[in-house]
Formats: C-alpha cells, structure tokens, sequence
C-alpha cells in the first residue's frame, strides 16, 4: 500500500461533486439491505452516502516462459494500481461526506468490449458517520482515513459490539505464469493417481505472494489481524496458464481490552415456509 493520499486533492467529476454536495444537503443513498442498514444504525453509525471510485485500466502484456513458473510482475503492477486508483476515489467521495468509515465494501473488475486488454476496476460501499467517538482513539485508521470494509451488515454490527473496528480493506495479488508440461511428463502420469510437483508449487508460491502481501497492507495499519478473508484465483483474459491469485480481507483493531460476545436467541419466522 502507498503512503496515504492526500484525499482532498483527488479529482472527482464535476457531477460526483454535484452528487455528493446535494446528498450531504438532503438524504443519502446506499446498497445495504434494509436489514444491513438497520443494523449499521444499531451499531451507532449513519450512512451518509453511496461512494464509488472507478478506475479504466490498460492491462499490459508480459510473456511468461512456456516451461518455468513465474509471477508476472508486470501484469501483477496493473492490477494492484488500479484497484488503487479505484480505492482513493471512492475514500475522497467518503472525506467528501465527512465519513468516519465505508462499510458493505465491494471490488469489481469488468473488461471492456471497446478496446483490447482494458477493464474498469469499480469499488463501491456506503459512507458513514458515528454517532459518537470510540472509547479509544478515532474511528478512522492510522492513515486518517476513512476506514473501509467488505463486511457485511450483520458482520459489521457483530464485530463493534463486540469490541473491534475496521481499520481497513487489505488486499494482495499475485498475477502468476503456471509452467506448462512436456509431451513426455504427461504421457508419464497418464491414468495414474499421482501430484503434480510443478504445479502444486506454483498454486502454493502464488497464494503465499498474495497472502503475504494483503498481511504487509495490514501491518502498515497497525491492526491486530484481518477477518473475513477470501482468496480468489481468477485467469481473466490471460488464459488457463495465467491466473491471478487474490487476497482480500479486513484489518480490525481492538476498540477495548474486554471483548463481549452477545448470547445467540433463538428467532422463530412469521412466514409459513411457501
């Protein structure tokens, strides 16, 4: 992660301001669920507005060795730097607000028709604002910052009760090159139950590069560890030897010593199942 921008000198279209200055002056909109929203309020916090950020991106092109494993590093760059982009877009629509924190956080790749290798990285949540100050420190991470978040609702009120806040959404990725196998090695393994060296030590390398970077961004927000995390592999356009291995999850930090997990109750439903 890079040092922390400076959110007001973010360039936002003119009508993302226009958006953004009538919804502070009005009512504000948001993606949670009617269940997500209640709980947020529950939870002490008030959506404010629906942030995005997007970023269009030319995905580059790197050729890996037919026969050697190896993380693209270029293509590993693009697809860092532009959720990047998206991010601080979407934090700046947050300081905009005057938001504590994003919550209902989600990344979203699209490849475009209208151009060869482009995608459009979107990031998109719901701004809010406490209600009151945390018993410790502020809401916003060591960065002041907006902290943000891929939780849900229900996760998001389940993890402030009982004593934690996000600091933010952490992430890691890894654009790999699987070596491809001989004529002979594979006529060797056929109809045999068997591993495959080469490609286990590809898998494992890949998710370690990713893991161990989505832990730095953590590291580097001073949280005491990272809930809810998802490792994705996703080939894209690159093809079935070329894969980007993703991490993401988020960083929480303790907001008290003591940590109160509510009793589960047992809830009957109304409906009659139909």
């Amino acid at each position: 992660m890079s040092d922390s921008p400076d959110l007001s000198a973010v360039s936002l279209p003119a009508d993302a301001r226009a958006r953004l200055a009538d919804g502070k002056a009005r009512l504000f909109t948001s993606d949670l669920s009617v269940n997500e929203f209640l709980l947020v309020r529950q939870a002490g916090f008030k959506p404010v507005g629906l942030v995005l950020g997007s970023s269009v991106y030319h995905v580059g092109i790197q050729v890996g060795r037919w026969s050697k494993n190896m993380e693209m590093d270029k293509l590993s760059q693009a697809m860092y730097h532009a959720r990047e982009l998206a991010m601080t877009r979407m934090e700046a629509e947050a300081e905009a607000l005057g938001a504590d924190g994003i919550v209902g956080v989600r990344l979203e790749i699209e490849f475009k028709e209208y151009g060869n290798d482009l995608a459009e990285f979107i990031a998109i949540g719901t701004a809010v604002v406490a209600d009151e100050a945390p018993p410790v420190g502020k809401w916003r991470n060591n960065k002041n910052l907006p902290f943000t978040s891929d939780l849900s609702g229900q996760d998001f009120w389940t993890l402030i009760q009982s004593g934690y806040v996000p600091q933010g959404l952490v992430m890691g990725t890894c654009v790999y090159h699987i070596a491809h196998r001989g004529m002979m090695a594979s006529m060797g393994t056929m109809g045999q139950n068997v591993e495959i060296p080469t490609y286990t030590e590809a898998l494992y390398d890949a998710r370690e590069l990713a893991m161990g970077r989505m832990q730095a961004e953590a590291e580097q927000l001073a949280a005491e560890g990272i809930v809810g995390v998802q490792l994705l592999s996703q080939s894209h356009r690159w093809g079935g030897h070329t894969t980007e291995f993703f991490a993401i999850g988020t960083a929480v930090r303790p907001l008290r010593d003591d940590h109160v997990i509510a009793t589960p109750s047992l809830v009957l439903p109304l409906t009659d199942g139909r």
